[in-house]
């Protein structure tokens, strides 16, 4: 009976072993990972030059998966400073609406968004299970927007979206399989407001506003260094 106790009391210390500290202070965190990018974007009225808003008119946005990363370093064992990078995202623009067949498929846009974040972890670092909150600032560059062949035929030319700047909040969480190793999930909502302008050769100069607003979702494993 002893010898079982015994052995069942140095199996248990084995398994707890590598949770001794989950995060500390000074510890640098990388994390990699699948990453949805998913717009819950909401328009303006789609505007030109020639008729002013045309009511009813709308334009969309798509979803896109890349390679994210988060960098972080721990200021204290429970508050962290993170920085979310990514591969670039890609989004197909659909035009809603549009009189004389213009609408559908309108063209796409590339985007980065880093996003500077403070983090905190409530529970003790002693625990594997690391859920986490975080609110930072977001900048998202826009970047290789381009028209569809559609559009052009349609008589659109040029397409432009400006950058914005705008708040992040997440919740997220660390669950250790090691001293080191982790396994990472997190959802984001992402404050991005932008502005799309393009030309037409009968209407001329034609901008919408577009909340873009996505939530972001990234599962992944990470290392504590």
């Amino acid at each position: 009976m002893i010898r079982k106790t015994l052995s069942a009391s140095l199996l248990a210390l084995a398994i707890a072993a590598p949770f001794a500290q989950a995060f500390e202070a000074g510890d640098i965190i990388v994390r990699a990972g699948a990453i949805t990018v998913d717009p819950q974007e909401d328009s303006s009225d789609i505007s030109t030059a020639v008729t002013g808003p045309l009511s009813g008119t709308k334009v969309g946005l798509d979803s896109d998966t890349q390679l994210g990363l988060n960098f972080a370093y721990m200021l204290t064992n429970n508050i962290g400073i993170e920085l979310l990078a990514a591969t670039p995202f890609t989004h197909d623009i659909t035009a809603k609406g549009l009189p004389g067949g213009m609408s559908g498929d309108f063209g796409e846009v590339s985007h980065l968004p880093p996003t500077l974040s403070v983090v905190y972890y409530p529970l003790a670092s002693q625990s594997a299970f690391q859920p986490y909150v975080g609110l930072g600032v977001n900048y998202t560059w826009f970047f290789d927007d381009s028209l569809s062949s559609k559009a052009e035929s349609d008589g659109f030319n040029g397409l432009e979206l400006d950058d914005s700047w705008g708040l992040a909040a997440q919740v997220g969480m660390d669950y250790m399989l090691t001293d080191n190793v982790m396994l990472n999930a997190q959802v984001r909502y992402i404050d991005i407001d932008t502005e799309a302008t393009s030309n037409h050769a009968a209407l001329g100069k034609v901008k919408v506003d577009v909340d873009v607003d996505p939530m972001v979702y990234m599962v992944g494993l990470g290392y504590k260094f």
